[in-house]
């Protein structure tokens, strides 16, 4: 039940950080490799805010996420939107070399070592219950997963602008026709990508640790997410992050000679049976 409880809470994480990308590579159509640069980013700024400026945690995690938001918006302005009719070879490229550029900057302004944060007294700890010791930021990372994943669903399902948001990335020319304004659309879309980045950054130091190699040392696992839920969909992505998790820790529990061999075959396995993900438009159809 321990190694059970621990995957879930590893997939959770691993759906808060990589949900962002969901957003921007599956919603968007954009080849965004430089996602995992978006959740640094979102780390070191929760660095500063708590160790440099003495802010909660808990309300530290907001700024994060507006930050991270503001950086996104920026480069999506100035940078990202010159590539929205390019190739994918094209998106790829600039966005291996804007991983590059964040590292250096990174090491530049922070060094190279392990940056920590001191978690609140309410999150530390561990809850005994009969038969499992479950660990509070665990639970609070699966509570604030859900929730999340909750509102991203309905967001691109229930609301106007999730349909604004389909419409531009299916037909950008008939959504303009119809009086869409695509460009504020897609703006706003890449601000909650980079946001939900940032967020998942500063959630995931605790877990995973935070250096300038962040970008390149996680990308794998964030694009096997989105690969093995589906491009587009938020449920995928959950269901993805949790299966992942889940026989990630267990591989490394009962067969630590494998390493990270286990996520990898259940993602080949997943896609041989699923070239499209689990919940991509194709397999749905």
């Amino acid at each position: 039940m321990t190694v059970l409880f621990d995957g879930i809470a590893s997939g959770m994480l691993l759906f808060l950080i990589s949900v962002g990308l969901s957003v921007t590579l599956g919603l968007m159509n954009v080849v965004n490799l430089a996602h995992g640069a978006f959740a640094m980013f979102g780390g070191y700024v929760c660095v500063v805010l708590l160790n440099r400026l003495g802010m909660p945690f808990l309300a530290a995690l907001p700024v994060v996420a507006l930050a991270s938001a503001l950086v996104g918006v920026v480069l999506e302005r100035t940078l990202y939107r010159r590539l929205y009719g390019a190739s994918h070879l094209d998106q790829v490229l600039f966005s291996i070399g804007l991983v590059f550029v964040s590292i250096s900057t990174a090491n530049y302004f922070f060094g190279d070592q392990q940056q920590t944060v001191q978690l609140p007294d309410g999150l530390s700890g561990q809850l005994h219950l009969p038969g499992l010791d479950v660990g509070v930021y665990r639970l609070f990372l699966v509570v604030v997963g859900l929730v999340l994943a909750g509102a991203l669903q309905w967001m691109v399902t229930g609301t106007k602008f999730g349909a604004k948001l389909r419409a531009s990335v299916d037909n950008p020319r008939a959504a303009r026709g119809l009086g869409i304004d695509v460009d504020r659309v897609f703006v706003a879309t890449f601000a909650l990508g980079s946001a939900l980045a940032g967020l998942g950054g500063a959630l995931g130091i605790q877990m995973l640790g935070l250096d300038p190699e962040f970008p390149i040392k996680y990308i794998v696992y964030f694009l096997i997410v989105v690969a093995v839920g589906g491009s587009g969909s938020i449920k995928g992505s959950l269901i993805a992050s949790l299966i992942l998790g889940i026989c990630d820790v267990a591989g490394k529990y009962y067969v630590p000679q494998l390493g990270a061999f286990v996520i990898y075959a259940v993602m080949v396995a997943t896609l041989i049976f699923r070239p499209q993900g689990l919940f991509g438009r194709s397999a749905a159809k």
